[in-house]
């Protein structure tokens, strides 16, 4: 019945193992999310739901951020993106009662599935030094906790403010002028985990640290190449627009060391020929690539063009790049034997691949964390733009760069000022906007953040949502030093591990979700959201909210701020509560591109942000120009008798949300404990298909990190590479391993070791953190 909650963890480490799907979507996902969503909301309330998902006068779904098409399907929205919503909207709530009954230590040994199908947060709930259980509080003593604590650090870069990437607009810049105005820039944010190397690159060689590509741009695309990404589980509904781009004659080359049945074929349960089960052959070359060999296949492909009689765009070069010589030089000894051993790709395949390079003239490289989560993975983004470069494709109608954020809002985020690192312009628009002057010393990113916890220079933790805990690297370290914190806050729709490991004090904040209405003194609000392409628009909830103690996300800033700064702060923040258009009104004067900004977010669909490459072919870099680049080509390495790990999500997941123990396309159901391990790779190390092993990273440290007790999956990897699902695995993520440059934990690069290891007894539980 919908509202019922799970009573106690299902057992996870015997999971059921079918070979692999070669298709994505069709009549299984549609039953597959109504089944879940019914599960969670009920019959009604989740037709009433799913029906305003990505609408024009609905709510942006949380589930990731893939721009929607000007005219929309009545059901815009994907499975995951059903089982987002279900979520959120569900009828199942976390009383005070339920902290009554289950100790902190409790909930501790409890899996993160099983805390996230408990369901709403309705209080705000306080957890007392030495408590063993929390405690409902009132909004006005949880906030003078906070305000003690702060006003009793040394230094206001004694304390940390977090962003998860669903956090709105209007939130996250009432969130930085706080942070700002209190006296830090340590404002980390998920950016420094997943595409933090992206925008470094992109900052570097194109002036902006975004991507370059509308929605259309793909439409119009003759080759889209799709590297390090998997859009059937992690952004399906760009499969819809892949399907589009190949009706109007694009190819695609798929470069992943996984193959994955959405970019096989997709059967689109929007149209009759994908509910009929016929579908769309998406991928015309699949390069089976090793684990980050993609910058020594771009330097390659690079030389091949430059040898190319005519293939180079030489105007373009010469009127809007800068630096091509040195590129050049670099690009030229590019070594066929020693990118064929960082690739594991046949000569045949990159030839292949160079044929249906050179035939295009308009192509679009997507990208996610497959390239951004290696040491070197500023450097592989910066050679994919030297390849995009190289042919005039960036400016150009149906070119570019598309880097696919995952957070239906973390690249809105980042542009409303949620950054450790601001730049100068911006806090001088700060300055002359409200007053004060914000500090101009660099703050602490994640990896740093969780440093400084450790070593006690940090002490207060707040989280405007997220899973902080779960979602960052070396999950031993992390909990330890979260737990010196003398004080851990997190603002949140529904329970996860981050709330049962607190420092010595902790609050639970609920809030109100994307689905939920929002009233506030000045009457019914909206917040706004950028998706992966720039294009801002509003976000307006439907349902009732989930408990009358909720308050919104700008209504906790600002009660928070008002608490804290008191009368030293000019700032409007209760007329900014009552009214998210006068927070609009402030941002329009701040920030470049929102000019006008109520009357234009007004207009249905929202605006599109200007991108200078893109609109104009100018490049506000330090040259002025695009920059080619020429670093060393990197790949890494394992000794022998080791593998290299990737973390990746489940099909049955988002981040650190478990929304159930399936990975449907990879053959996987009822566990999460796996490792997929190439049936080469297995039998030399005597690990029979179905047999278990401990998983162990090396590291420079010389510490050992294991990850127990995990079912060894023969399949069809690349060479030498394993993978297997996070937050489980990303206890073997040291801390230190990070990309050069962008700071970001390297999780798709481990360097492992398998243990045999005996089975679980099937008399034991869920296994915990898990």
């Amino acid at each position: 019945m919908a509202g019922k909650p799970p009573t106690g963890d299902p057992v996870q480490d015997a999971p059921d193992v079918t070979a692999p799907q070669h298709a994505a979507a069709g009549l299984p996902a549609v039953a597959h999310s109504l089944r879940h969503a019914h599960r969670q909301m009920g019959v009604r309330r989740t037709a009433l739901t799913l029906l305003k998902v990505n609408q024009k006068d609905g709510f942006d779904c949380p589930g990731c951020a893939w721009p929607e098409p000007d005219k929309r399907h009545a059901a815009e929205f994907c499975e995951n993106g059903a089982k987002a919503v279900a979520e959120e909207a569900t009828l199942r709530r976390v009383t005070p009662a339920f902290f009554a009954e289950h100790s902190v230590a409790s909930l501790a040994g409890r899996s993160g599935y099983w805390l996230g199908q408990q369901g709403r947060l309705t209080h705000p709930m306080y957890l007392a030094d030495g408590a063993e259980h929390y405690e409902p509080v009132s909004w006005e003593r949880a906030f003078d906790i906070i305000g003690e604590e702060l006003a009793s650090l040394d230094s206001p870069d004694e304390a940390v403010f977090y962003t998860s990437g669903r956090t709105s607009n209007e939130a996250a810049f009432l969130y930085q002028l706080f942070a700002r105005e209190f006296g830090t820039n340590n404002l980390p944010d998920c950016s420094n985990m997943c595409h933090e190397s992206s925008g470094s690159a992109l900052t570097e060689t194109i002036g902006i640290g975004k991507g370059s590509v509308l929605l259309e741009d793909l439409h119009k695309a003759d080759l889209i190449i799709v590297a390090g990404q998997n859009p059937g589980t992690n952004h399906p509904r760009m499969l819809s627009a892949l399907e589009k781009a190949k009706a109007g004659g694009a190819r695609i080359i798929t470069v992943n060391p996984l193959p994955e049945a959405g970019l096989e074929r997709f059967k689109n349960p929007q149209n009759a020929k994908g509910l009929a089960g016929g579908g769309t052959s998406l991928t015309d070359l699949f390069l089976q690539i090793r684990l980050g060999g993609d910058q020594a296949l771009f330097r390659l492909l690079n030389r091949l063009i430059l040898e190319t009689e005519g293939a180079v765009d030489e105007e373009f070069v010469r009127e809007h790049t800068h630096g091509f010589e040195e590129f050049d030089r670099a690009a030229r000894a590019a070594d066929w034997d020693e990118t064929l051993r960082a690739t594991g790709l046949r000569r045949e395949e990159i030839e292949s691949a160079l044929r249906m390079v050179l035939a295009s003239r308009r192509t679009v490289v997507c990208w996610a964390m497959g390239l951004t989560q290696h040491k070197h993975a500023v450097p592989t983004i910066r050679e994919v733009v030297n390849f995009l470069l190289l042919r005039g494709n960036i400016g150009r109608p149906g070119a570019g760069v598309c880097p696919v954020r995952g957070h239906s809002n973390v690249q809105g985020d980042r542009t409303m000022g949620i950054f450790e690192r601001p730049a100068p312009a911006f806090l001088d628009a700060l300055e002359r906007e409200f007053g004060f002057a914000p500090p101009r010393h660099h703050g602490l990113d994640v990896v740093r953040a969780i440093r400084a916890l450790r070593d006690g220079q940090a002490k207060v933790f707040l989280a405007m949502g997220g899973n902080f805990v779960s979602a960052t690297p070396d999950t031993d370290v992390t909990e330890a030093a979260v737990r010196r914190a003398r004080l851990t806050v997190h603002v949140s729709t529904k329970l996860n591990r981050s709330h049962v490991v607190t420092g010595a004090r902790a609050l639970i904040l609920p809030t109100l979700g994307r689905t939920e209405r929002d009233r506030q003194a000045g009457g019914e609000q909206f917040v706004t959201v950028e998706d992966s392409m720039g294009m801002v628009h509003a976000s307006r909830g439907r349902l009732a909210p989930a408990s009358d103690q909720l308050l919104s996300e700008p209504a906790i800033v600002c009660r928070l701020a008002r608490r804290v700064l008191g009368e030293k702060s000019s700032t409007p923040w209760e007329e900014f509560e009552k009214d998210y258009g006068t927070v609009r009104d402030r941002i329009a004067r701040v920030i470049p591109g929102f000019e006008d900004f109520n009357a234009r977010v007004a207009r249905p669909g929202g605006f599109t942000l200007p991108h200078a490459p893109r609109d104009s072919r100018t490049f506000p870099t330090a040259t002025g120009k695009a920059n080619f680049t020429a670093a060393p080509v990197e790949f890494p390495r394992a000794p022998e008798g080791r593998l290299l790990l990737q973390t990746l999500r489940s099909h049955d997941q988002y981040n650190t949300t478990i929304y159930g123990l399936d990975d449907r396309y990879r053959g996987i159901r009822n566990g999460r404990r796996v490792v997929l391990v190439h049936p080469d790779d297995a039998r030399e190390r005597g690990l029979a298909d179905g047999s278990y092993a401990d998983l162990v990273s090396e590291w420079t440290d010389g510490s050992e990190r294991r990850a127990p007790g995990f079912r060894v999956v023969h399949y069809p990897t690349a060479r030498g590479c394993a993978a297997a699902y996070y937050p489980e695995t990303n206890v073997l993520v040291p801390l230190d391993h990070t990309a050069d440059t962008s700071n970001t934990p390297a999780s798709k690069s481990l360097v492992i070791r398998l243990e045999s290891a005996a089975a679980p007894d099937p008399a034991d539980e869920g296994s915990g953190a898990a």
